[in-house]
């Protein structure tokens, strides 16, 4: 009887405990993830009933958050300037002696050409203003005298017209020996002659430019492509980069030359013309005034007699 109640004691004390550590196992297991996956005390080997604790399942973790859109910027996008290596800039930097005087003659050459250009066409208009005042103030005049001072100062007409008035003078002497019409005659072509004279100033100039410019330009690509040709030779390779630096300053060099011939030539062929039309105006100015300085020679001779 006595071993009987000490088995069941062993029994209930054994259950007993199962009971608390199931207990402890719950009331453990929401406070970590840890307790939680660990399993329950296993009973002693003389208990009969064992107590699995419950399985917590585990929180998957978070997506990571999407990146914030960048803030949008007003107006248009910034372009990148990027510098030409082989422009005007990068010529006058990196070229040598013999490039730097060769574009420097071009620029002079160009100034130049502009500088006529725009002075003759300048002069030219201001002549055929003349030959209209003229046209109006001279011709109606009583006398050639007064003509002559109705006339403006530095007028190429004023000037023919005065040497005309003083041929009338000068016909004595030798000069007496000449026909009067033929004096007269000269004395007004010569006068005629320098007017052409000084309005052909700087044609000179814009012929040499508009056919020596290309040349000029052909031999700064002459002295690019050599310059290429030793860099070459010097490097040992053909690549891009130690070409591509001589042989646009080359390339330069014939722009250059073209756009400053190409100005002189247009503007010497415009001016030639322009100074034909306004020089058959002064002939003819000059033309009428030999016939009325002898017309007028003639009636004072008549008066006389």
């Amino acid at each position: 009887m006595v071993h009987i109640s000490a088995k069941r004691i062993s029994r209930a004390l054994s259950a007993g405990l199962a009971t608390a550590v199931a207990v402890v196992s719950l009331a453990g297991a929401p406070l970590s993830v840890a307790f939680a996956q660990s399993p329950a005390p296993v009973a002693p080997a003389a208990a009969t009933t064992t107590t699995v604790a419950t399985p917590v399942a585990v929180p998957a973790a978070l997506p990571a958050p999407a990146p914030a859109p960048a803030p949008l910027q007003s107006g248009k996008p910034a372009a990148e300037k990027v510098d030409n290596p082989y422009g005007l800039k990068a010529l006058w930097a990196q070229g040598d002696l013999v490039a730097k005087i060769t574009l420097v003659i071009l620029v002079v050459m160009s100034v130049s050409t502009w500088y006529i250009m725009v002075s003759k066409l300048f002069e030219l208009n201001k002549i055929g203003g003349q030959a209209k005042a003229a046209e109006k103030s001279f011709w109606s005049a009583p006398t050639v005298l007064q003509g002559v001072e109705s006339l403006k100062e530095q007028s190429p007409f004023r000037f023919i017209a005065q040497a005309g008035l003083e041929s009338t003078k000068k016909h004595e002497g030798l000069l007496a020996h000449i026909s009067f019409a033929d004096w007269t005659s000269q004395s007004i072509q010569r006068a005629t002659d320098n007017v052409q004279s000084n309005m052909q100033n700087g044609l000179a100039l814009l012929a040499t430019v508009g056919s020596t410019a290309p040349f000029v330009g052909l031999f700064g690509t002459v002295w690019g492509i050599y310059n290429a040709l030793v860099k070459i030779g010097v490097s040992g390779q053909a690549s891009i980069d130690k070409v591509a630096g001589p042989v646009g300053e080359s390339l330069i060099m014939t722009a250059i030359g073209l756009a400053v011939a190409v100005p002189a030539v247009l503007g010497y062929n415009f001016i030639v013309r322009r100074n034909k039309t306004t020089m058959d105006k002064i002939r003819g100015f000059g033309s009428d005034l030999h016939s009325v300085l002898i017309g007028s020679s003639a009636a004072a001779a008549g008066t006389k007699k």
